[in-house]
């Protein structure tokens, strides 16, 4: 099966979803974009775009949940963690929530090019709202890209859409943690990023959820800069052996480019194995 020429990027074999064999039609304040093999996800032209964060997020949870068969995306925005979940994981259910309705629309343009409708649902709603999951919902894998900044302690976008994904306007990191404890299954596994410089909010966060950090990883985005981000893995304290409910592996740093500003190798690895371009 031959793709239209429209279609770029590297895509492992298998079954190419619906849209990616006609052009698409895209209004001139949008663009198509490749987020994992033949996925690919709408955005705005100008509005907030998808970024490492949210790749590492999605790499570092699937990586560490490779078998996980329900997955929810908290916060999700336009979808770009829910896709390349979704794309790893290609037997799971994922729900995704987002509040902002421009951001929801966009999602459901990229389900439906591709071609998952049957096993992707988005929920337009705050996550922290009562019923907007079911009391009884549980989930292997939990992923949420926090906004990192409280409102007023920055300048802000005049652009909706990135305000809230940078400023503290529907949520906290404690409320992504209360909420991923609340509905991880036995044994799930809650996967988040978050800035290094407030690294004891996170920590703060999960102690208060009763989650453990088994796992961490700093990103260094130019080889001998110091971290600005890290990847983070909780799990339920009580799911854990005792031995484990208070310590942290805290992996090398994870480098973006070298010293000369190309893309370093390991990343340029992480990025082949959630089917995004290298």
């Amino acid at each position: 099966m031959t793709v239209d020429p429209h279609f770029k990027g590297w895509a492992t074999p298998g079954p190419i979803p619906p849209g990616a064999l006609a052009p698409p039609d895209v209004p001139a304040g949008e663009t198509l974009d490749a987020i994992s093999g033949h996925f690919r996800l709408f955005q705005l032209r100008d509005g907030h775009r998808f970024s490492t964060d949210d790749l590492l997020t999605a790499w570092y949870g699937t990586s560490w949940a490779p078998r996980a068969a329900r997955v929810l995306d908290l916060g999700s925005g336009v979808g770009s963690v829910g896709m390349i979940a979704a794309w790893r994981l290609p037997g799971a259910r994922v729900v995704t929530i987002e509040a902002q309705d421009l951001s929801v629309a966009l999602a459901r343009k990229s389900v439906a090019y591709n071609g998952l409708d049957g096993r992707y649902e988005i929920r337009c709603a705050d996550f922290r709202d009562e019923g907007v999951l079911a009391a009884d919902e549980r989930f292997d894998l939990i992923l949420g890209t926090p906004p990192y900044f409280p409102v007023g302690s920055g300048v802000e976008s005049d652009h909706p859409q990135e305000i809230a994904c940078r400023f503290e306007r529907r949520g906290t990191i404690a409320d992504y943690a209360a909420i991923a404890a609340t509905h991880l299954d036995a044994g799930g596994t809650f996967a988040c990023v978050f800035i290094e410089g407030q690294r004891d909010r996170v920590e703060s966060a999960a102690r208060a959820a009763d989650l453990a950090i088994v796992r961490r990883r700093p990103v260094v985005f130019k080889e001998d800069e110091p971290p600005f981000i890290g990847v983070f893995v909780m799990m339920r304290a009580r799911d854990l052996p005792e031995t484990m409910r208070h310590r942290t592996w805290v992996e090398p740093p994870l480098v973006i480019r070298t010293r000369d500003g190309r893309i370093h190798p390991e990343y340029a690895a992480v990025k082949l194995a959630i089917g995004f371009p290298p």
